[in-house]
């Protein structure tokens, strides 16, 4: 699996807030697919549970305004005294179902073995 790092600079409007910023940007499109809005509904549906911090926003603010952010794929939290991560798979039109699922067995195990 290969993923795609890129780097936006950006001029921002007068005005906007760190909130409709980041409201904006996240979840990625990525992630949620397009259009966004609507994938977002149809994810919520379909998934019945909320993802918690897989597939969310973890960034930090720099001493200059800089705002640096990722999404939070291949991540982890302890809950509970539980582990639990995300995995999943880009769903896309000629998807074979069966291969998407191995996809994500493929991905679960490797993220268990790196933490056990």
């Amino acid at each position: 699996v290969h993923h795609l790092t890129s780097r936006v600079v950006a001029r921002l409007p007068g005005g906007l807030t760190d909130e409709a910023l980041l409201a904006a940007l996240f979840p990625g499109g990525s992630i949620t697919g397009a259009p966004k809005l609507r994938a977002m509904e149809l994810i919520d549906a379909l998934e019945g549970q909320p993802r918690g911090l897989y597939t969310g926003a973890i960034g930090y603010l720099t001493p200059d305004g800089g705002l640096m952010t990722s999404i939070a794929i291949r991540t982890a939290q302890i809950v509970q005294g539980e582990l639990r991560f995300g995995v999943g798979g880009g769903i896309v039109a000629d998807s074979d179902p069966t291969r998407e699922w191995e996809e994500t067995q493929v991905k679960a195990r490797a993220l268990a073995a790196a933490l056990t």
